[in-house]
């Protein structure tokens, strides 16, 4: 199978196209031929070496974080799938690799692609959407009524973010600039803040939630914002002891990311709330939930450009620049 790869990590190290062997399957997962795979940042912080701490991988490696595809085989113990179907999903992270033409993914990471959804439409949701609903549902606890700060909502992750929201009858504010504001209007956003000539940390205060896409100096300004026992939630700032105990990441890498988060934990306590480093995991159930609202028509898939596969380099740099309006996505077959 045809497959896009990288041989070492490094910002400037190219993707190359290799074959390699088709996936080989165990009892309870399900080899998926793939039609199209999304771009996340997390493949270019792979690609660069940036998460070595957090994941270890061997080479050459194969990027991609998710899909949509149909099934070709599934395992002796396999009784959800079958051949034909049309899945969705995010790979487990010792086992990602959607830049290619097939994949090999446990069972309990899929599930049936909503009907509404073309396959591009489809793989820009499993990452972006896990993360969103993981951290409005199991960390922040997001109710009705409460106000809630979406870094870049016109971003892949925002555009999920602020309908994922509304639809939990949240007050929405978020970041965008002039090229943003009509997309993450049309997205129910409530407050909608120019960053290139406001700071919202001197707009917004009360606010019971941040969901941080962006860390650095977006993150510390954050917590100015927030009520006492206000949460953050970040996917972009730095990991903390706390998250590496969570991860049962041992006494070495605790006491590292002790040492390399002290800023976050200063501003933390100085604020009286908690922040809370999100490393989201694969769940098909949580999947099945996303496929009601989207096919309910209560949240949309949000997409930028399109790419072939043998252009996932130009598409990942393109990713990078930070200009995307939503989801880039890989189309494959």
């Amino acid at each position: 199978m045809k497959a896009m790869s990288i041989q070492k990590y490094g910002k400037h190290v190219p993707l190359t196209m290799i074959d390699r062997p088709m996936p080989n399957i165990g009892e309870h997962d399900v080899l998926v031929e793939i039609h199209a795979a999304s771009l996340n940042p997390i493949d270019f912080k792979i690609k660069e070496g940036k998460v070595k701490l957090l994941l270890s991988y061997k080479f050459p490696l194969i990027l991609g974080n998710d899909f949509s595809g149909v099934v070709v085989k599934v395992g002796e113990q396999v009784n959800a799938y079958k051949p034909g179907d049309e899945v969705y999903g995010r790979p487990r992270k010792n086992r990602i690799g959607t830049l290619a033409e097939y994949i090999s993914v446990h069972e309990e990471d899929i599930a049936l692609k909503p009907q509404n959804l073309s396959f591009e439409e489809a793989a820009s949701i499993p990452l972006v959407g896990l993360t969103t609903y993981q951290a409005f549902t199991e960390i922040l606890n997001l109710q009705k009524g409460q106000k809630i700060l979406i870094h870049a909502g016109a971003g892949g992750v925002g555009t999920f973010a602020i309908q994922l929201a509304k639809l939990m009858g949240a007050f929405v504010a978020t970041t965008a600039s002039d090229k943003g504001y009509e997309l993450v209007k049309s997205l129910g956003a409530d407050l909608i803040i120019n960053y290139k000539k406001e700071n919202f940390e001197q707009l917004l205060s009360g606010y019971d939630a941040v969901f941080d896409t962006l860390g650095g100096a977006a993150l510390e300004k954050s917590f100015r914002i927030l009520k006492p026992n206000g949460k953050i939630v970040s996917i972009s700032g730095m990991p903390n002891a706390k998250f590496a105990k969570e991860q049962q990441l041992g006494w070495m890498k605790t006491a590292i990311l002790s040492v390399v988060s002290r800023k976050i934990t200063a501003l933390e306590k100085k604020s009286q709330t908690e922040y809370h480093y999100l490393f989201m995991k694969p769940s098909g159930t949580q999947l099945k939930i996303l496929k009601e609202f989207i096919e309910g028509g209560r949240i949309k898939p949000v997409i930028d450009k399109v790419y072939d596969l043998k252009d996932a380099g130009q598409a990942l740099q393109y990713l990078e620049g930070g200009g995307a309006k939503g989801k880039v996505v890989i189309k494959i077959k």
